[in-house]
């Protein structure tokens, strides 16, 4: 393994900006009501010293855990970074985990403070945090955590920044991630500096970023792409991020930051695309965009006001992004490249090349990333040198991950083409066999069903029924039209012409018996998706599977499920 330039590391990268140049504005913070504060590099490394000379005089042993809870904001880079100052390992969590979760990685962690931050639901998760446990509220928490902890503000005022420029090698562990994962207790994945160095090298070579560039940081930093993409990607480059103050301003908080690079989950480009066709028919968008010179000014009124206008690189990724939304876009000239990764290998695995069409595939390996296609399961597997050091605590779980010789194994099936360009087919255990003797993956089945638009999330099920059905989350504009007179008739009519559009295009086994219409939202709270929008496929089977023989009777196209 390749030594990683020590200047790469991330501690490293703050000093350089601190010293040549402080007085950048490279964090744009909203406060609310309208008010925006700014932060210089000069300011974030001073605030991040601060509180780092705070962790450390608490007296805690090297590499103790300290965790941060809190929705994104410039407060969690600072923690971050005065965390590892410190000489200690981050543990973020994602801001809407259920209490029991957060008190299950608390404890697992042996986390020694908590720095709780901005939150919609802190009532709701403050039974999760030990008592007796030391926290730090941020200018943005909720009140009742400014009331009950010692505020950011006030540590910094009384407290001198640590002096010289402490540095952590490659090889000590920076985090743990917890997986957010669909079925059980999560999974600590340990990784180090070095491991965030190396794949931020390589994830450059195929993702242009500068400090010229702008982002807005609004996916959960506790997941693996936004810290990876933005937080060290930052780091790295030194570009300006701006944060999303809330769901109801993320409009213009888009306009604000005019993002020149822009990473989202296909739910959230479903979600713009149905804004557009809210505005502007589907029919006549295809119209007008055929039209020479009116078509490149449509393009351009739309991405304008998607606050996208400015965009030079868009991915997407999480989860596969059906073949018709890349189109879609295509189409309004904002090509998305869709990458592959996980938990587990820093989400450095697969991204396809800007300027070459690889629609339907997650592109060629990075640069320094071997893979292969298992020849009995036909599942992905990798190495590269962003791998895990293993899960925290969990050495046969470590040891599972990998093959004999060394090899992550993804979980995940495929085949990689004479390109070598890798398509994902399927999770290696999703797959299920219907009464027939047959095996269906739901995954490709599902990329099709949530493109309707009144679809929020999907999951195709039906293990040893006669045929797979379909069970479909409605958005909430549409739970809103299904309590209209006729409202449930004219999405039940629309429904049932996707279904048959569908079936059309799939072999008789794997064809829907029906659609499932489900009001009710499946949640974090309720436990039904993950943090990241992935739907619990065991948890649907423990709500529904005894309605599965019930809904394959009727005969009926659309069924709509009782709450």
């Amino acid at each position: 393994m390749s030594k990683v330039a020590a200047d790469r590391l991330a501690l490293q990268c703050l000093y350089r900006w601190e010293k040549t140049a402080p007085d950048r504005v490279t964090l744009t913070q909203p406060m609310g009501g309208g008010v925006v504060k700014d932060f210089t590099w000069a300011q974030v490394a001073d605030q991040a010293r601060r509180m780092a000379q705070h962790l450390q005089s608490q007296g805690w042993e090297p590499g103790s855990k300290v965790a941060i809870l809190s929705k994104n904001c410039a407060w969690w880079l600072m923690s971050d970074l005065a965390i590892w100052m410190a000489g200690y390992v981050s543990v973020p969590l994602y801001p809407t985990l259920a209490p029991e979760t957060i008190r299950q990685i608390l404890e697992h962690s042996e986390s020694k403070a908590c720095f709780v931050g901005k939150l919609d639901g802190w009532e709701g998760m403050k039974p999760g945090v030990p008592p007796g446990m030391p926290c730090i509220s941020y200018p943005l928490s909720p009140d009742d955590a400014i009331r009950s902890y010692e505020g950011w503000d006030a540590i910094c005022a009384r407290t001198q920044p640590l002096q010289g420029a402490p540095v952590r090698d490659e090889a000590e562990l920076a985090t743990l991630i917890y997986t957010s994962g669909t079925t059980g207790m999560p999974k600590g994945v340990m990784h180090s500096f070095g491991n965030f160095a190396w794949a931020l090298e390589m994830g450059l070579k195929r993702i242009p970023m500068s400090s010229d560039d702008r982002m807005l940081s609004y996916l959960p930093l506790a997941h693996v792409v936004e810290r990876m993409l933005v937080e060290h990607g930052w780091l790295h480059t030194g570009m300006h991020l701006y944060f999303a103050e809330s769901l109801d301003t993320f409009a213009a908080d888009l306009q604000r930051a005019r993002p020149t690079i822009f990473f989202s989950v296909p739910r959230l480009w479903v979600k713009f695309q149905q804004g557009v066709h809210h505005k502007m028919p589907p029919a006549k968008l295809n119209r007008l965009l055929g039209i020479p010179i009116l078509g490149g000014i449509v393009r351009r009124k739309v991405l304008k006001a998607l606050g996208l206008d400015v965009c030079k690189f868009a991915a997407g990724g999480a989860a596969p992004m059906p073949m018709a939304l890349l189109e879609w876009y295509s189409k309004l000239g904002l090509h998305i490249n869709e990458g592959y990764g996980m938990t587990e290998n820093l989400a450095l695995s697969h991204i396809t090349e800007p300027g070459k069409n690889q629609q339907g595939t997650v592109g060629p390996a990075y640069e320094g990333v071997e893979h292969r296609i298992d020849p009995q399961t036909g599942e992905i597997q990798m190495r590269s040198q962003a791998l895990m050091l293993g899960y925290y605590k969990e050495p046969e779980k470590s040891a599972e991950a990998f093959t004999a010789d060394g090899w992550l194994r993804t979980g995940d099936k495929g085949s990689i083409d004479a390109q070598g360009l890798l398509r994902i087919t399927g999770r290696v255990k999703d797959l299920f066999k219907t009464g027939k003797g047959k095996y269906v993956a739901p995954a490709p089945i599902e990329d099709r069903l949530v493109m309707h638009e009144a679809v929020e999330a999907c999951v195709v099920t039906g293990a040893n029924l006669g045929q797979p059905l379909g069970i479909v989350m409605l958005n909430a504009e549409f739970v809103t039209r299904a309590a209209q007179p006729d409202g449930r008739s004219a999405i039940e009519q629309s429904l049932a012409g996707h279904l048959k559009d569908i079936n059309a295009t799939l072999d008789p086994h794997e064809r829907l018996q029906c659609v499932v219409v489900v009001t009710t939202a499946w949640t974090v709270d309720n436990d039904v998706i993950t943090p990241t929008f992935k739907v619990k496929r065991n948890r649907i089977e423990e709500l529904y599977a005894n309605h599965y023989e019930e809904w394959e009777n009727t005969g009926q196209r659309v069924i709509w499920q009782k709450d």
